[in-house]
């Protein structure tokens, strides 16, 4: 990440990985060990909230169908919408990925912490990788993402599938990480993962300050 980026936590990390690979438990777990946690998903939500520029912005290229009657945005129609469709899709991140980063930069601006994770679904699809020091990615075989997929949100095989298979392949996402946890196993077997990344970066960030 470049310096005139980095202006909260020494050492920012990018958490990443496969849709159901366990990134949510895995953020959870580091949170409890003392880490600072910014999720995208949640700034995502932010920035489409009534009331928003992003909401405004949306409606305007997507049209009132995207709106629930409350005013709010109505995620489903709107992903079903761009979902199949990489022009749409496209314009949608547009859009959005501007707004996010910047309210991620600010958010992490404003903490206080030896090291930040931010977590990015989409980290190595995007260029939010410039937002971050390192990348680590949070992995699962297929088999396991697709159970957990399929109960989590209730819907048949071939959509789960189809979920999966639209993200980048595990081997790319796997190229990209500097640190990965192997999140195939128990959740014991993850948590003793993660204490062992987490003290590694507790350690990153005192070089780094002590280099500053």
């Amino acid at each position: 990440m470049a310096d005139d980026a980095r202006l909260g936590p020494r050492l920012v990390v990018g958490l990443t990985g496969g849709i159901a690979s366990g990134k949510s438990l895995v953020g959870a777990m580091f949170v409890k060990l003392g880490a600072a946690l910014v999720d995208t998903d949640i700034v995502a939500r932010e920035v489409v909230a009534p009331g928003e520029p992003g909401l405004a912005a949306v409606t305007a290229e997507f049209g009132p169908g995207v709106l629930l009657k409350s005013g709010e945005l109505n995620r489903a129609a709107l992903r079903s919408l761009v979902f199949a469709d990489d022009e749409k899709r496209r314009r949608l991140e547009a859009i959005l990925h501007p707004l996010i980063r910047a309210r991620t930069r600010a958010k992490l601006a404003d903490l206080e912490a030896p090291y930040a994770l931010v977590a990015v679904p989409l980290l190595v699809e995007t260029n939010f990788a410039e937002l971050v020091d390192r990348i680590l990615v949070v992995d699962a075989p297929e088999p396991a993402q697709l159970e957990r997929l399929m109960r989590r949100d209730a819907i048949p095989k071939p959509e789960a599938l189809a979920m999966i298979r639209a993200q980048v392949d595990r081997a790319t996402r796997l190229k990209a990480a500097h640190d990965v946890i192997d999140n195939g196993g128990t959740t014991e077997a993850t948590r003793r993962q993660v204490e062992l990344v987490h003290r590694r970066y507790l350690d990153l960030a005192a070089q780094r300050a002590r280099a500053s």
